[in-house]
């Protein structure tokens, strides 16, 4: 089967479709605030190649978290302590939850953007559903933890994007402190 490559003037508009969504929504103050007409402007591009090419907004969004979590990704899949898979479980699972907070706080306006498209479920998008079987695959082989699957849905409740932009909106709490509250949560979550 013979692999369809992409026309030179297809990959420009993709890279100015996703280097547009992603300005925009560094810039906007709610997730919301971006629509499908205003990225298709900002990219010069019509509305209909957008819808084509991604879908709708929330398969637009999902693209852009996904290109920027890739690095993230081959880190913990193969890279070395203490994300990659050698890494003792218990400093795994701590170094995976410090990993996601600081790409959530890193990301916010995506990760918040993702959340908040509605639709499908968060716990069924691609990138959840690889942390959490990650994590559980980590707790699983720490004593003392009886539900893994459970566990790992907890901890991830401790990063969604929802709960990190109140603790920095409203809270007005630092990263370096939220980092240090979650390890310390993690850490007893986990026991002795």
């Amino acid at each position: 089967m013979t692999q369809h490559k992409e026309r030179a003037d297809a990959a420009r508009n993709r890279e100015a479709v996703l280097a547009a969504a992603d300005d925009l929504f560094a810039r906007s103050a709610s997730p919301r605030g971006v629509s499908m007409d205003d990225v298709a402007t900002a990219a010069g591009v019509g509305k209909g190649t957008l819808f084509r090419r991604f879908g709708d907004r929330t398969g637009l969004i999902r693209v852009l978290v996904e290109r920027r979590i890739e690095p993230l990704r081959q880190a913990v899949e193969a890279g070395p302590a203490p994300l990659g898979p050698a890494t003792p479980p218990r400093e795994r699972v701590l170094a995976l939850l410090d990993a996601i907070l600081r790409f959530k706080l890193d990301n916010r306006y995506l990760a918040l953007a993702l959340e908040d498209a509605g639709g499908a479920s968060p716990y069924r998008a691609e990138h959840y559903t690889w942390w959490h079987e990650t994590l559980r695959d980590a707790l699983s082989r720490l004593p003392g933890v009886a539900d893994s699957g459970f566990t790992a849905h907890a901890l991830l409740a401790a990063t969604r994007a929802d709960l990190v932009e109140h603790l920095a909106a409203e809270e007005r709490m630092t990263p370096d402190r939220m980092r240090e509250h979650l390890a310390a949560f993690a850490a007893k979550a986990l026991g002795p």
